[in-house]
């Protein structure tokens, strides 16, 4: 696998496979964002695609609020926080609260980031459309703690393809639990 394309097709075919591990994913974060110290500060997920593991449920139980991305559908992606009014479709199509004000990096504590691949460097393999690389080229976003969620199967034993924007995540959350970049 030398091309991303290659490696998308791939690791979403893993990634599916492992469906049944989303709970076990889950606990694992929950143990993540229970453990201290947590920066004060919203908590930032996603909304679940396909077979993404989905970290709705963590908002009725975590004590920080909680942020989603918000997409233009030209690239840019903000964080903005889940309140009580409705979602809309944000520029992709996904669920956001598109009616809150835009967060700063400093009111972030951590961000939960789906993904179809992560390397031991951290480089994380996404579907493709660089809205969280250009959010963590920002030296300010690249400050807050970025972890993936995905199961262990897609942690590839080789190093993915990487583009000199691409900043590496603090580490991974699969269902044995958290990883970090060698």
């Amino acid at each position: 696998m030398t091309t991303k394309k290659d490696c998308r097709r791939h690791f979403r075919q893993r990634r599916q496979q492992q469906i049944s591990l989303g709970s076990a994913i889950y606990r694992q974060v929950l143990t993540l964002v229970e453990s201290p110290p947590m920066r004060p500060g919203l908590l930032g997920i996603y909304w679940p695609l396909s077979s993404e593991v989905d970290l709705r449920p963590i908002r009725a139980i975590t004590p920080n609020p909680v942020a989603l991305p918000v997409a233009d559908g030209s690239g840019g992606l903000q964080y903005r926080r889940w309140g009580d009014t409705p979602l809309q479709a944000d520029g992709c199509g996904i669920p956001a609260p598109t009616d809150a004000p835009a967060l700063s990096p400093d009111q972030l504590s951590l961000l939960l980031v789906p993904a179809l691949a992560i390397d031991h460097n951290g480089i994380r393999l996404g579907y493709g459309g660089g809205y969280y690389d250009r959010l963590r080229a920002d030296p300010l976003w690249a400050a807050v703690p970025a972890w993936v969620v995905l199961p262990s199967a897609c942690i590839s034993s080789e190093l993915l393809p990487r583009n000199a924007w691409d900043v590496p995540f603090t580490g991974w959350i699969t269902e044995h639990g958290p990883g970090q970049p060698s």
